[in-house]
């Protein structure tokens, strides 16, 4: 799944998770992360007296707020959201994944980018100005509302939902512009706006991840926090990321759609841990796992920061000791309560760092899980292919119900890692695409087929991207789809040494593109969590100014996805997962190690869009190889399943017995 696919804000579960607490079972974990949202085509909302209640609020607050900022994210920075941190949508109508609102005492904007500028135009009413995020003179959402604040009036925001950089960084722009400055707002207005008619907080339990998965128990990971806290000379590390909670714990949770977390914080010194989480979400099996960690409620990490910071008295001697840690995504709400700016120290988690690496298990597990998961693309290609060669019309919703079940088959399925992306035709060129009936296309067996889709399984986590022609291509898109091919098979070839960034290996899968003045508009790759988050920091593979700040390491796994998309016509990516690792090479210059790739997904590239004249010797050599060890890996899954034993016979033919197809 590229950087630019997001989980739309009024996704939903429609399923509940029932883990009773004294049971100690994941079977019904996967309930939550199954549900496969199914939405009704886009609707404008009446926002008028939804603005008229929060303009009422404003002018209550003491000071006043003229300005009122709602951001997109939730209280821990969260890229998916739970629906009642969906206040964005609430007060605008306006329901895709990225944007801001901000709202004055008499106007109203939405800024978003080039993604959702066709949805934001249908979904806002009149009351609302949209911002097109990236046109030329058009201002930001930051720049918008430092100009309604100009003549000394104050801007306002939960302090839960902007980071303390990002509010540090606000607040300059406000005074300069004239304006009073930021104020951290102690409680939401759009909460007070929604009322009762407001989903509730989630509480469903928290299970444990046993060591079989997790490969190493969470005291290990804590020796980890308090490593760099002895490098940083800081008293602690305030945890306040998901992934981050649940990594360092060994546990995972359900309360976000598709990703396995908790709503929870994390609190490390050098001689205690402390995990902040609804009550009612711990069971007595997690208090045994979790002994010697005391366990608080949720909201307790507020007051009990507060008092973290007070009992350290700062002195000229210690000023630099006396910092507490916090990642670059905690909130300005929990910068404030420890003190402010000049009592932390803004860092790159070390939790996030080490997370990214994964142990033997974790690596074991994804491998395993990517053959099980192959299997179910497999199985579900053939039967598309099938049905559609029989006539049988079933739309992208469909066709995405019935992947699911595929997968629901497989051992230790828990749920889908994202939305499924099943796109036909031009439809596929739009690369954040979901399909969503009644709107949705019905799969044209003429037309190009892309499906990107992912899971969840115990032991790791998936993201497919495989584009398909169940007829004859044109030859633009064969041509299309063989230089994404060759820029996908360049970077999974690719040797470099230690410290090599993702930033420096991007141009090669763009090379062949670019050589036909070509290109695509989303990054090469991002990082995969074990039966976490499918999108992870901190590496990836791309032109983002962070891919740059940290090198590629061996147990890092991250995807490998170039892609083509002609608006209008047809899209392309091909996206395999790949684990670093280290390399054997004739010499070491430098006396340094270097790193190479290890293919995880076994799913068959498409030969009905590969133009075999556009190979190389090597290419074909590496696309055969890939292809045997798919077929090695899977058939065991075909036994009695002719129908995919025979597609998958098909396309992993070696292509040096085919005849290239006219």
């Amino acid at each position: 799944m590229t950087h630019l696919t997001r989980l739309l804000a009024s996704t939903k579960p429609h399923t509940t998770l029932l883990l009773k607490p004294h049971l100690n079972t994941y079977s019904n974990l996967r309930r939550f992360f199954s549900s496969y949202r199914i939405d009704p085509a886009m609707e404008k909302v009446n926002t008028t007296q939804r603005l008229e209640k929060l303009r009422e609020l404003m002018q209550k607050e003491s000071p006043k707020v003229d300005v009122y900022i709602v951001p997109s994210e939730d209280a821990h920075s969260s890229e998916y959201i739970a629906p009642c941190d969906a206040r964005r949508q609430y007060i605008s109508g306006f329901n895709g994944s990225a944007g801001c609102a901000v709202i004055t005492l008499d106007k109203a904007a939405l800024s978003t980018d080039g993604r959702y500028f066709n949805q934001a135009s249908k979904q806002l009413d009149d009351n609302w100005t949209l911002l097109k995020q990236g046109l030329p003179d058009v201002p930001t959402w930051q720049d918008w509302a430092c100009e309604q604040a100009q003549g000394g009036k104050s801007v306002g925001v939960d302090a839960t939902l902007i980071t303390a950089r990002n509010a540090k960084n606000l607040e300059e722009k406000i005074k300069k512009k004239g304006g009073a400055g930021l104020v951290a707002l102690a409680r939401n207005l759009v909460d007070d706006v929604w009322g009762s008619e407001r989903p509730p907080r989630p509480a469903e339990p928290i299970i444990v991840l046993g060591n079989e998965f997790a490969g190493k128990p969470f005291s290990e990971k804590l020796q980890v926090v308090r490593g760099a806290l002895t490098t940083k000379k800081s008293p602690g590390f305030v945890v306040s990321m998901l992934d981050e909670v649940m990594w360092l714990y060994n546990i995972r949770g359900s309360d976000i759609p598709y990703n396995p977390v908790s709503f929870s914080y994390a609190v490390i010194t050098p001689d205690k841990a402390t995990l902040y989480v609804d009550d009612r979400k711990v069971s007595d099996e997690i208090k045994k796992h979790l002994e010697g960690v005391e366990i608080r409620p949720y909201n307790a990490v507020f007051e009990d920061c507060a008092a973290l910071s007070a009992s350290i008295e700062v002195t000229e001697e210690n000023k630099d000791s006396s910092k507490w840690l916090v990642s670059n995504r905690a909130s300005w709400a929990l910068v404030n309560m420890l003190g402010g700016q000049e009592r932390v120290e803004v860092t790159r988690s070390p939790i996030e760092d080490a997370k990214a690496v994964k142990n033997e298990t974790e690596l074991k597990g994804m491998r395993n899980c990517h053959i099980r998961d192959g299997a179910a693309l497999i199985e579900y290609f053939a039967w598309l292919e099938d049905q559609l060669l029989k006539g049988a019309k079933l739309d992208e919703v469909d066709a995405a119900i019935q992947l699911e079940e595929f997968r629901k088959t497989k051992e230790h399925f828990k749920g889908l890692s994202f939305a499924t992306i099943s796109s036909s035709g031009a439809n596929a060129a739009v690369i954040h695409y979901h399909p969503m009936k009644p709107s949705c296309a019905v799969i044209d067996p003429k037309a190009i087929y892309l499906c990107d889709s992912g899971a969840q399984y115990l032991d790791g986590t998936t993201d497919t991207t495989r584009t398909l022609h169940f007829g004859e291509p044109i030859e633009m898109e064969k041509k299309a789809y063989t230089l994404v091919l060759k820029g996908h098979i360049a970077l999974s070839r690719a040797i470099f040494p230690k410290p090599t960034t993702g930033i420096a290996l991007d141009v090669l899968a763009r090379q062949f593109l670019w050589a036909e003045g070509l290109d695509y508009r989303h990054g090469t790759g991002h990082g995969v969590g074990s039966f976490l988050n499918v999108h992870e920091g901190p590496i990836g593979i791309g032109t983002r100014p962070q891919y740059a700040e940290v090198s590629l390491s061996a147990g890092n796994v991250v995807s490998n996805e170039p892609g083509y998309y002609e608006d209008g016509a047809f899209g392309i990516r091909i996206e395999n997962l790949v684990a670093v690792k280290e390399t054997e090479t004739k010499h070491k210059f430098g006396d340094r190690p270097y790193f190479g790739f290890e293919h995880l997904t076994m799913v068959p590239m498409c030969k009905k869009l590969t133009d075999i004249g556009l190979l190389t010797p090597d290419e074909k050599e590496w696309l055969n190889a890939y292809h045997a060890e798919v077929y090695g890996k899977t058939k065991c899954f075909f036994e009695k399943d002719s129908l995919a034993m025979k597609w998958l016979e098909r396309e992993t033919t070696p292509i040096a017995d085919l005849r290239i197809q006219k």
